[in-house]
C-alpha cells in the first residue's frame, strides 16, 4: 500500500482545517504545533523530515491537546531531547503512551507499520522498549474500548475509509466528518 504525504495532508485538512483552523504541514528537522498568529491564519501541526509516521504521530499529539492547550506552541509541553536521564526519560514515556497509541490506532486503520518510540539516542537511561510497547498497547486497547477523542476518531475513521475500503477522498471526509457532528468534544 502506498502512503502519500499528499493523501494525509488531504485527509487532516479537509476534516480539520475549517473545523478548526488547523493545518498539517510539511517540516524539516523537528516537529512542533504552532496556534495561529498575527502572521498565520491557520493552527499548523508541523510534522519532521517528510515522514509518514512522523504526520501520524504529531496528528496524534493534536487529537489529544484541548482547546486551551491548542492555543500554546507545542501545546505547552515539556520536552527534553535525546541525552535524558532515567527519571526525565520515565517522565517523556508517561506523556509519549496515550499519543503512541493513537498514532498505532491510526497506524493500523491506514496500515502502516507502527514503531513505538522511546525517543532517546545517547541517553543514559536504560530503556525498556518492550515494556513500553506494551503501555501502547494496553492503552490503544482502552482507548478502543472506550471510545477515542472526538478528533481521533473522526481521523481513523477517514483513514479507514480510504485506505482500508478504499473510498475516494471525499467520501473518507465525509466518514470522518460524520464523527464530528453532534454533542462538541471536551475542553
Amino acid at each position: 500500500m502506498i502512503h502519500r504525504l499528499d493523501d494525509v495532508i488531504a485527509l487532516f485538512d479537509g476534516l480539520f482545517m475549517s473545523s478548526h483552523r488547523t493545518r498539517l504541514v510539511r517540516g524539516e528537522d523537528e516537529p512542533i504545533y504552532l496556534p495561529a498568529d498575527a502572521s498565520h491564519p491557520w493552527h499548523r501541526v508541523i510534522f519532521a523530515h517528510g515522514f509518514y509516521a512522523s504526520a501520524l504521530h504529531e496528528i496524534s499529539h493534536w487529537c489529544i491537546a484541548g482547546a486551551r492547550r491548542r492555543q500554546l506552541e507545542d501545546y505547552g509541553y515539556w520536552y527534553q531531547p535525546d541525552g535524558r536521564d532515567t527519571g526525565q526519560q520515565r517522565e517523556f514515556e508517561s506523556v509519549e503512551v496515550s499519543p503512541q497509541a493513537l498514532e498505532l490506532l491510526f497506524s493500523r486503520a491506514c496500515g502502516l507499520r507502527f514503531n513505538v518510540s522511546v525517543d532517546n539516542l545517547g541517553g543514559e537511561a536504560e530503556v525498556d522498549r518492550e515494556a513500553f510497547r506494551s503501555r501502547v498497547e494496553a492503552r490503544a486497547t482502552r482507548y478502543e474500548t472506550e471510545g477515542l477523542p472526538q478528533r481521533a476518531e473522526a481521523f481513523r475513521t477517514a483513514l479507514a475509509a480510504f485506505y482500508g475500503e478504499r473510498l475516494p477522498l471525499e467520501e473518507a471526509l465525509a466518514a470522518g466528518r460524520r464523527c464530528l457532528e453532534g454533542s462538541p468534544e471536551p475542553a
